[in-house]
């Protein structure tokens, strides 16, 4: 059985990745002009726990760095998921 500590960390490590990745991958087809990602699925992933991914990928992509939502809202997302960390940690 794996300790719920252990988990967390597991899951905010891979939803972080995966948060990181889509920026990447969304920065590489807009400069395509492809089919882009939903601004409403980064919102949502960060809602979950990768706001430190996605932020992280604004910034290193240059990726919606100019949207207010982004710019602002990523960064409060950051601090809910770090609130939440620290309330399900006192719980365990």
């Amino acid at each position: 059985m794996m300790n719920p500590i252990t988990f967390l960390i597991i899951y905010f490590v891979i939803i972080n990745i995966v948060g990181f990745a889509i920026m990447g991958i969304d920065k590489r087809k807009a400069i395509k002009k492809d089919f882009r990602i939903s601004e409403s699925t980064f919102i949502k992933l960060s809602i979950l726990g990768g706001a430190l991914g996605n932020y992280l990928g604004m910034y290193l992509f240059r990726h919606k760095t100019l949207h207010k939502k982004f710019y602002i809202g990523i960064p409060l997302i950051m601090i809910f998921n770090i609130i939440c960390l620290v309330c399900i940690n006192k719980l365990i």
